[in-house]
């Protein structure tokens, strides 16, 4: 995932002299007694401990987890994930890389923070709307959070997303899925329905944003120049011409509105989905 040249392991191990703090880096050092004892940390979240330097009197001034974590967000949102390492970070606040350690044992712990803080951007569903609303709300401030920070897509797929704001997150989403009248083994299939689309609609969505501001063409221009050169292929004519009368069909004069009606159909399409199942199987509407 982190392709930097100067990449650091995945799980950057504590350093200072302490030869096995406990903080788990996995790095197979060690009698087996010991990596018994001190198995690889799964997540930050299931860490009760302290980072492992306990001289906190002699912590940086004016450095703290919270200011760590947003400067790690905004190095992700300029940078991207590639990019980011303990030094960019450091340099970032001013600081020496070796004074992040004093609050987070490992890369991937930043990391982890830095995912779960931007779930606080998502606004919880309002109360008392028909739950085809909230739904409808949800996915699509999770859909413009995955677009706002592209970094979340691989991140989202490799961390257990357990942080406090990502469990309100879900929490809400099981609220409404629950509203909707399901049967109780047949909610978490519409919650992989609606939510897995979204995840998979923006993160494509964003990262063709990033690739056309990396380019300095517009999202239209970009899809004009793509589908000039698709259509300048004389092999692939009868595939462009069925592409082109769809297009057509759904409407829309820019990408963004090509991409906002599809959007838009294909909720609609699941809402529906859940609907009929819902009528189907005699449960009470929600």
């Amino acid at each position: 995932m982190v392709s930097e040249s100067d990449r650091e392991p995945a799980s950057d191990p504590e350093p200072g002299p302490e030869p096995d703090s406990g903080s788990g880096s996995g790095s197979g050092s060690g009698s087996g007694a010991d990596r018994a004892n001190n198995p690889a940390r799964t997540s930050v979240w299931l860490d009760r401990k302290t980072p492992s330097r306990s001289r906190r009197s002699e912590s940086p001034a004016g450095l703290d987890r919270n200011r760590i974590t947003e400067a790690s967000v905004r190095l992700l949102d300029a940078d991207g994930l590639a990019k980011f390492s303990m030094r960019r970070l450091a340099a970032e606040l001013d600081v020496t890389a070796m004074s992040l350690y004093w609050y987070v044992d490992t890369k991937d712990d930043l990391l982890e923070l830095a995912l779960d803080s931007v779930y606080a951007e998502i606004a919880p569903p309002r109360e008392d709307a028909d739950w085809r609303d909230r739904l409808r709300d949800l996915a699509r401030s999770y859909r413009e959070l995955l677009v706002r920070h592209i970094w979340i897509s691989p991140l989202a797929g490799t961390f257990l997303n357990i942080g406090p704001n990502s469990m309100l997150f879900s929490y809400a989403v099981q609220d409404v899925v629950r509203a909707t009248g399901l049967p109780l083994e047949r909610q978490t299939g519409a919650l992989s329905a609606v939510f897995q689309f979204v995840y998979g609609f923006g993160t494509v969505e964003g990262h063709f944003k990033a690739r056309c501001d990396a380019t300095g063409l517009t999202q239209d221009e970009y899809y004009q120049q793509a589908m000039g050169t698709i259509r300048a292929q004389p092999h692939l004519r009868q595939i462009t011409e069925a592409s082109d009368e769809l297009m057509a069909a759904r409407g829309g004069k820019t990408v963004e509105e090509m991409r906002e009606r599809d959007f838009v159909y294909a909720l609609d399409l699941l809402v529906a989905g859940i609907e009929a199942v819902r009528d189907r199987t005699g449960s009470p509407a929600g």
